[in-house]
């Protein structure tokens, strides 16, 4: 498998899909009609150099994908549900021009808005559920006399099991389970083009649903990693200074499970293959088998954004057909 650097999410009733500079993000609409929109890929922290070093660019990336993510979602919402265009437009019809600027403008200031508190909130929430929660829970155990190295053995078990148990709870929630069938589209097509197939719906159909660099495996490593670099804190004679630097290593934990989740992704080793095994089985919640209008609509995506042609003939010296 040679990686071709596409990363993408499902989002309601679509996809979006990212290469280099440009994302795109493909819906299917209520009429049936694929909803195609391609915009410039722009990081939240800027270009700076020292953004792209080691570790850095874990934390960077992991916000800048909250932020990306969460936009095309709420795009894709309002796509999906676009019921309602017919009344805006007479509504619309009866504004003047320099009206019309107003409230677009005002529109987008208020989108900016709900787009960085719904980010930071669910940084937060995130955090204190998977991070904080865990150890707080693990903590009554003292109350039995354990020691700390025990208290955090049982925070890994209590942090593993939230985990799971909230993947479990979502994956069997009907709306969820269709964005579901359109992650395991878009592991499909990135699966196809990385093995030197053609970007056809049967080829599509036909790859495996599972990739080494999906988010789920990323959220699955976090945890792994950061029930490792807990056990610095066993040391530690302060609750308060345990609890509190389990929040301040948060960014190294994204940072070292960015390093690696790209180091497999790359890699056809033994090695990777091995530490890719978990997040790979957490996949088996997270994606579910697509559709073949699902598919059609995650090729739109990539084709918007990547030239799989050229790149299958320049990795595979494969001819496809124009």
């Amino acid at each position: 498998m040679k990686s071709s650097n596409i990363g993408g999410q499902a989002v309601m009733e679509g996809i979006m899909m990212r290469h280099k500079d440009k994302y795109s993000i493909a819906v299917r609409r209520p009429d049936n009609e694929i909803e195609l929109k391609v915009e410039d890929y722009k990081c939240v922290f800027g270009n700076a150099k020292f953004l792209k070093y080691p570790l850095i660019r874990g934390v960077v990336s992991f916000v800048d994908s909250l932020v990306v993510g969460t936009k095309c979602l709420m795009y894709s919402a309002e796509i999906a549900g676009d019921e309602e265009d017919e009344e805006d437009k007479q509504k619309n019809a009866a504004l003047s021009e320099e009206e019309l600027a107003a409230k677009k403008a005002k529109e987008d200031k208020q989108f900016k808005w709900l787009l960085y508190v719904t980010v930071a909130v669910s940084i937060v929430v995130s955090v204190a559920a998977f991070m904080l929660l865990p150890y707080a829970l693990a903590s009554l155990c003292r109350r039995v006399g354990a020691s700390e190295f025990a208290v955090t053995i049982v925070e890994a078990f209590v942090k593993l099991a939230l985990f799971m148990g909230y993947m479990l709870l979502i994956s069997r929630m009907k709306d969820i389970q269709r964005t579901f069938m359109y992650h395991g589209a878009e592991h499909k097509c990135i699966n196809c083009v990385e093995h030197g197939l053609p970007l056809t719906v049967d080829n599509v159909l036909a790859s495996s649903r599972l990739h080494k660099r999906c988010g789920t495996s990323f959220l699955f490593l976090v945890m792994l990693v950061s029930i490792f670099l807990h056990f610095i804190f066993v040391l530690v004679p302060f609750y308060w200074v345990r609890l509190f630097g389990r929040l301040l290593m948060v960014p190294v934990v994204a940072g070292i499970s960015f390093e690696i989740i790209q180091w497999a992704g790359r890699s056809d080793s033994k090695l990777a293959d091995f530490f890719s095994k978990p997040g790979l089985a957490m996949q088996k919640l997270t994606t579910k088998e697509p559709t073949a209008d699902m598919a059609e609509v995650a090729i739109r995506a990539v084709e918007a954004v990547f030239d799989w042609k050229a790149y299958l003939k320049e990795e595979f010296g494969v001819e496809a057909e124009q």
